[in-house]
């Protein structure tokens, strides 16, 4: 690297925060498959070297279980892959003066095999979508819920803030200390356009709104987003988790995706001039989505709690359907249109990755649009006990059907890429084989005394 280059970087690197702290460390994170953030703290001093050479890891990362099982990557005998900073990504961290943070780009090391790359493949769907003369438009929800650790109840946590029917109220009684207002500020000031939150309609539960922006900017703002929320809720002594259901009495947490195309600058999925103000494009787009809805579960709600929050009544859906301002339909047409008009994924779990579900998803919409598919009749009202005609086919019920249904889905296997798809399948069914041995409590609650 030339001494101009290597001086810019160190500039850029150096950026410093609110705080006025310079930065004498960069955080280098990536995606791993479960869209967890991974990576290492460089000091400054190193970060050209870094920038120049980039930085091995154990590729075995990509295929490793939440218990610290690394299920893919023996068999090759655990060889490395390369991250090296993109540094279009570098942000300093208002809640961790003096550190700056940079997202990575993956590659094999030494010209090895392909590699499993969550940021790279959503490179890949959107190239598809761009073929078709589209740029497509992406706006994260996502809700987790806000919780402390006490020993004495179930499981070592409470909630934060246990009162019912909070829902979208604000202010101390629905965030006490301002914690969760000043992730959002804090955010913002990093630059992740985060323009509102809420307590949402679960106990100690919120939901922070991302604005619209291209298909990969907002899912790393989202990644960056959940990576936010738990490290500034563990320096407040607290635990932030978008897990989807952890509460038996209450409902669960979800990751809503709100998706358009844009064509020369302007909403694709908008004609002012037409019955429903939309394009025949959006109907397009939502038939491919609904054909490939099977497999987008895998990816959508990526483990065995995810399918405890798809239930009736709900507000999470139960068959592959849609319809016009209707949530219980797993696509929603909200309501506005012109620049605003969109469909919205409203299945997807708060513990997707969201690398891989914005990918799936455009894949499949892009299919739809490709060949001019028509979509069913929309449902209205109650989606969840519609007409057999019109309420769609049932979703997976399970992890095992959603990963069955995905290993069978060849678009998805090759639009994603095998490495990544056979990587994924492995990891989740050796997850589901060590929830199928577990003992639960329900199992001894319900059965010990008795039989």
């Amino acid at each position: 690297m030339n001494t101009t280059s290597a001086k810019a970087t160190e500039t850029q690197a150096r950026r410093t925060s609110d705080s006025g702290t310079p930065a004498t460390s960069v955080r280098l994170l990536y995606p791993d498959l479960h869209g967890v953030a991974r990576g290492k703290d460089i000091p400054i001093a190193e970060f050209d070297h870094v920038l120049e050479h980039g930085l091995c890891f154990c590729a075995a990362v990509m295929g490793t279980d939440l218990r610290h099982t690394p299920v893919v990557g023996g068999e090759e005998g655990y060889p490395d892959l390369v991250a090296r900073p993109d540094l279009s990504t570098m942000l300093t961290l208002p809640w961790e003066p003096g550190v700056a943070c940079c997202l990575a780009d993956l590659e094999p090391a030494g010209g090895g095999a392909p590699i499993c790359d969550p940021r790279g493949a959503l490179r890949q769907a959107v190239a598809r979508v761009r073929e078709l003369g589209f740029e497509p438009v992406v706006g994260p929800e996502l809700e987790f819920f806000l919780l402390v650790r006490d020993p004495a109840a179930p499981n070592g946590i409470r909630r934060h803030v246990d009162n019912l029917s909070m829902v979208y109220t604000v202010g101390p009684q629905a965030d006490p200390g301002g914690i969760v207002r000043k992730m959002t500020e804090d955010m913002s000031a990093l630059g992740l356009e985060v323009y509102a939150v809420n307590h949402e309609f679960m106990n100690s539960q919120y939901e922070i709104n991302l604005r619209h922006s291209d298909a990969l900017s907002a899912a790393d703002r989202a990644f960056r987003l959940k990576a936010a929320v738990k490290d500034i809720a563990a320096q407040r002594g607290l635990i932030a988790t978008f897990m989807g259901k952890p509460f038996n009495d209450q409902g669960g947490s979800g990751t809503h995706l709100h998706i358009s195309l844009s064509r020369d600058g302007r909403n694709a999925f908008d004609t002012p001039d037409s019955e429903t103000g939309t394009s025949p494009e959006l109907g397009e787009f939502t038939g491919g989505v609904l054909r490939h809805a099977a497999a987008l579960m895998a990816l959508l709600n990526p483990t065995v709690n995810a399918y405890r929050r798809i239930q009736p009544d709900s507000l999470a859906p139960t068959h592959a359907n849609w319809g016009w301002d209707n949530r219980a339909t797993f696509i929603r047409i909200p309501p506005e249109r012109g620049s605003s008009t969109r469909v919205e994924l409203r299945v997807g779990d708060g513990a997707a990755n969201p690398y891989l579900a914005i990918a799936a998803v455009l894949l499949a919409g892009a299919e739809g649009v490709r060949e001019k598919l028509e979509p069913p009749a929309p449902v209205a009202g109650d989606a969840y006990r519609a007409d057999p005609e019109l309420i769609g086919e049932p979703l997976p019920q399970t992890l095992d059907g959603a990963l069955d249904a995905l290993e069978g889905d060849e678009l998805l296997r090759e639009g994603l890429g095998e490495p990544l798809v056979s990587t994924f399948l492995k990891v989740k069914r050796f997850e589901l084989e060590r929830h199928r041995s577990w003992v639960s409590d329900w199992e001894i609650a319900e059965y010990l005394h008795h039989l």
